[in-house]
């Protein structure tokens, strides 16, 4: 593992940062590989990561609608 000190002018940025690691450790928490050991060793091809990407932009879609729907107060 890598380890590197990043200095933040944007806590909006370094908010990320920090759930982008969270989000990639419950990642190899639960396949047992990186990103990057996937793509390698060919356990997913291009269209299998398009996929992911298509049904996530679904859920957040769904996700998004339903907010709407409380701001309206559609509850």
């Amino acid at each position: 593992m890598k380890k590197e000190t990043i200095e933040f002018r944007d806590p909006v940025v370094e908010s990320v940062c920090k759930k982008l690691i969270k989000r990639s450790d419950v990642g190899v928490k639960k396949y047992g590989v990186t990103l990057r050991d996937e793509r390698l060793t060919k356990i997913k091809n291009l269209k299998a990561y398009l996929i992911d990407v298509q049904e996530e932009l679904m859920d957040a879609c769904n996700y998004i609608e339903a907010a709407l729907e409380t701001l309206d107060g559609d509850e």
